[in-house]
């Protein structure tokens, strides 16, 4: 169920089902609908749940304030609603959104889980993601003994060689039908491609949002 879809939306959780606790409260996870980042956790009550599915977008309950508070309402980054799960035992949300400005936490950081030891570090995402942030990182942060670097460092020229040759290596392990060959030369393709991509400054999260628009 997506936000193009308002009529599911609005219907995708009956609210008689969910298990609020004494409080009359459910915790909600929101995660990025795109790369899959757990972005935070807040609280819903049943009218906060009610005015998201109303609106498709995230309201959530202050238990400080005793009052509801919409997304974004200051901020403008705002959280579109994708989807809205429940778990198995029908006490906890799964909210997918489309996080307006890629900020989520108070503090300016992409989403509230970006601490390890005291030291502000990403949170996961998908796996693409994660290795296309290496590659940008190789290319913000250049090291001498980087393959990425140096196939960055021969632009366009060795970049596109190398795509043309994993291209090909893909379709020949395929008409070998080896399973194992097809998932590493299909590795090899998509690295190279997230390296051309890095060399064009092209968001990996706008072919997410190609792929999705192909999807639906």
């Amino acid at each position: 169920m997506t936000a193009s879809d308002p009529t599911r939306l609005a219907s995708a959780i009956p609210l008689d089902k969910i298990r609020y606790d004494d409080r009359g409260l459910v915790p909600a996870i929101v995660q990025d609908y795109l790369d899959g980042t757990v972005l935070m956790m807040a609280w819903m009550n049943r009218e906060s749940l009610q005015k998201m599915l109303e609106t498709q977008r995230t309201w959530f309950w202050s238990r400080s304030r005793q009052e509801l508070w919409p997304k974004g309402a200051t901020s403008g980054h705002v959280q579109n609603v994708q989807s809205i799960r429940y778990d198995c035992d029908s006490d906890t949300l799964l909210v997918t959104v489309e996080q307006v400005g890629d900020i989520a936490c108070h503090k300016g950081e992409r989403s509230c889980f970006h601490q390890i030891d005291g030291q502000v570090i990403p949170p996961p995402a998908d796996t693409l993601s994660q290795v296309y942030g290496v590659i940008c990182d190789r290319k913000s942060n250049p090291s001498p003994d980087s393959y990425t670097n140096k196939l960055l460092a021969g632009g366009d020229n060795k970049i596109l060689k190398k795509i043309g040759e994993e291209a090909a290596e893909v379709v020949m392990a395929c008409k070998d039908d080896d399973p194992d060959q097809i998932a590493g030369e299909v590795a090899d393709l998509l690295y190279h491609s997230l390296v051309a991509m890095a060399h064009h400054n092209v968001d990996i999260k706008d072919v997410y949002r190609k792929l999705q628009a192909r999807r639906r």
